[in-house]
């Protein structure tokens, strides 16, 4: 009852009347029924293989065999039905069957993939069943199956109503199911259906539905608040976020300094410099004077153009650290009361190219357009140095070369003075410093004696200060060469000294170990010294002092310790009485002399063999001062008044020469320090004893100890 057919998909042309009733006349057969079995690749089978797949059919017929004139084929003859049967059914010979089961054929052959991806990959073997159809078909369909949905397929499903019987079950990755699985949910039931569903008593039905409704209603509630909750975060945290964007856009540190902006440009606000005038700048009367002149310009430029005069366009100042120069730009613009501009010269250059020249455009910029105005530039020698060939920043010279065409490019009246400030003058390239560019250079020197009063007077009226101390001159020629920066240390010192004292006010002691602290260094009382080593300090130390007090041209001893303070175990300060504008030949020896009394005194009391390399430093600064008379200051008898900057490049016999005299004048000092020790052997004893007992004594105690009186006890 079964018949195989090989399936290669004929092209068949009929009448489409006898085809109809063909369809007719099987439709209205009984028991009929089909099951098609498709067997796919295995994973065994390569997929070279060229053996052909079959598709077997199997038709059961229930009833009696069916005629001609049932099918509606009664007008068809013999021939012509043979001929239908043919086409519909095509029929092969037996000695084509041999290449049609696993020879070779001459037909075409084509090697379909699998209805999946997985499946041609992995090969299984998958059944595609089909409900009882009411005839059989004598073709089979196969239905390409994925491993996901489309809208065609889910809207075919629904018209068909054939659904899940006919799909078959595919490899779906974990992570892809919950999305996937949305598709199978079935609709949703309406709230009748679904009480029916549930056998719900007519008693309770009410009920149930109120129940669902409220929980609905619920939800709905819950939900609408978590969105209204999430609603108010987003808004307040947009609001947070523009008043922290505000507070750092108004910060005062950044409103001097370059903000990014779009792009690699920089922009700079101004600040007015109101609160600070010339009243705040002390110490430094000249540089005022000569700055007095860009207040004037900045306030009343009709004043200089009405007589033909040109208005300056550049103030350098130079100076050592620490002496006000930022403090007096600040003040020009506050004295003229003009926007000032401040820029670092470490500023403008970063890894770009061209960030600076363009930093440089932008700050000029603003600069005109809020003319008159004061742009300051500090440490110019970072952004003006010289300029030189070199290929590790071939493009280093473009900001200086744009800061040169910015300052020339000013017209005469446009109201904007440049200051620039640096310690390293000589660094600067000679195109920046040239008139028309800077043409005022002032200089801004550290404070005198009456300078450092005034600064002292100035700080020490922001402190709480004893009424005692009524005059800060004491403590003035004790700071030679204190800068500004250094004498407000020194106040601020003593203030945190009082208040770790627990004192209510600053005294002068509390001034005196601040400026101890910063011309020795601070105590190191927590270092145990033993008692060899402090004998030996103490006879050291006395040494530099005897060798100072004795000398004629020696500076006076401002004080003397045996205290470890900083890397030294002992020192001796020495301050000059007044301010030192040039030195003599002979202070330059008796300063050679105080060097050579440490190591002088060790040997006279403790022997050849017992001296230290405590004098190490000593050393140092004698053989400088030594070298300097003989190389550059012309005191030398025989190499006469010749400078020589560079001993390296000169010939053997001038260093040589250099050498020997350099020598004498070292060994001239030290046998000077050795006779006055000598011959004031008791006054060191005695002070070297006063100095363990002690371990500290200022300039008026060690007068005392030497010619021969007590101290009083401590």
């Amino acid at each position: 009852n079964g018949l195989v057919i090989y399936c290669y998909s004929p092209q068949v042309t009929v009448p489409l009347s006898h085809l109809i009733n063909v369809l007719h006349s099987l439709k209205s057969s009984v028991g009929s029924s089909s099951r098609v079995t498709c067997k796919s690749r295995s994973p065994q089978q390569p997929a070279s293989d060229p053996q052909l797949h079959c598709t077997e059919v199997q038709h059961e017929s229930a009833g009696e065999p069916l005629h001609s004139h049932e099918l509606g084929l009664s007008d068809l003859g013999t021939q012509q039905l043979d001929e239908l049967v043919n086409r519909v059914l095509p029929r092969f010979n037996t000695h084509d069957a041999p290449f049609l089961l696993g020879g070779q054929t001459a037909w075409r052959t084509t090697h379909l993939s699998s209805h999946s991806f997985f499946y041609n990959k992995h090969g299984e073997n998958v059944d595609v069943g089909y409900k009882q159809a009411a005839h059989a078909s004598p073709c089979v369909l196969l239905v390409q199956s994925r491993g996901f949905k489309t809208l065609r397929t889910k809207t075919r499903r629904r018209q068909s109503k054939l659904g899940h019987p006919l799909e078959s079950e595919g490899y779906t990755p974990s992570f892809m199911k919950g999305f996937l699985s949305r598709d199978k949910v079935s609709e949703v039931e309406s709230l009748d259906s679904l009480v029916i569903n549930k056998n719900i008593p007519d008693g309770q039905q009410d009920s149930f539905k109120r129940g669902f409704a409220e929980g609905f209603l619920k939800a709905q509630a819950l939900t609408q608040r978590t969105q209204d909750s999430l609603r108010r975060i987003r808004l307040i945290l947009l609001v947070l976020l523009l008043i922290g964007i505000y507070g750092i856009s108004k910060t005062p540190f950044l409103s001097v300094r370059f903000r990014t902006t779009t792009g690699l440009d920089s922009a700079v606000d101004p600040v007015q410099m109101k609160n600070v005038t010339f009243e705040h700048v002390k110490g430094i009367e000249e540089a005022k004077n000569e700055l007095q002149e860009v207040v004037e310009f900045l306030k009343n430029p009709q004043k200089f153009t009405a007589l033909g005069g040109k208005l300056p366009k550049g103030v350098l100042l130079v100076g050592p650290p620490g002496t006000g120069k930022t403090l007096l730009a600040r003040a020009v613009a506050g004295e003229a009361d003009v926007p000032f501009y401040y820029a670092s010269g470490s500023e403008f250059d970063e890894m770009f190219v061209g960030v600076g020249a363009s930093r440089i455009r932008n700050l000029f910029r603003e600069g005109k357009a809020n003319a008159p105005c004061v742009i300051f530039i500090d440490e110019l020698d970072s952004v003006g140095g010289k300029r030189i060939e070199s290929p590790m920043h071939p493009y280093s010279r473009q900001t200086i070369n744009q800061l040169l065409a910015e300052m020339d490019g000013f017209k005469p009246n446009e109201g904007v003075i440049i200051i620039g400030a640096t310690n390293f003058p000589e660094a600067l390239d000679n195109a920046l410093i040239r008139p028309g560019r800077f043409d005022m250079q002032v200089t801004v020197p550290k404070p005198d004696v009456k300078g450092r009063t005034e600064i002292l007077n100035w700080y020490l009226k922001k402190i709480k200060m004893d009424p005692g101390v009524k005059r800060a001159s004491i403590i003035a020629r004790g700071t030679v060469g204190f800068s500004g920066a250094d004498l407000e240390n020194l106040v601020n010192q003593a203030a945190l000294k009082a208040a770790v004292d627990g004192k209510d006010m600053v005294t002068l002691k509390e001034l005196e170990f601040a400026k101890d602290k910063i011309l020795m260094g601070p105590e190191r009382r927590s270092a145990e010294i033993d008692q060899k080593n402090k004998i030996l300090t103490a006879y050291h130390e006395s040494g530099h002092a005897i060798v100072a007090y004795y000398t004629k041209d020696a500076m006076p001893i401002n004080k003397a310790t045996i205290m470890p303070r900083g890397r030294s175990l002992g020192h001796v300060s020495m301050l000059p009485e007044n301010d030192r504008w040039s030195e003599t030949r002979s202070q330059l020896l008796a300063q050679i002399d105080v060097s050579m009394g440490g190591r002088v005194a060790e040997e006279m009391v403790f022997g050849q063999g017992d001296i230290t390399t405590g004098a190490s430093s000593d050393f140092d600064s004698a053989t400088k001062i030594a070298k300097m008379m003989v190389t550059r200051f012309g005191m030398c008898e025989k190499l006469g008044v010749m400078t020589y900057t560079d001993l390296t490049k000169q010939s053997p016999e001038t260093q040589a020469a250099v050498e020997h005299e350099v020598r004498v004048l070292l060994k001239e000092s030290y046998e000077r320090a050795k006779a006055l020790l000598k011959s004031h052997a008791k006054e060191h004893k005695n002070l070297a004893d006063a100095l363990l007992m002690y371990e500290t004594l200022d300039a008026k105690e060690i007068q005392l100890v030497l010619e021969g009186k007590t101290l009083e006890t401590r």
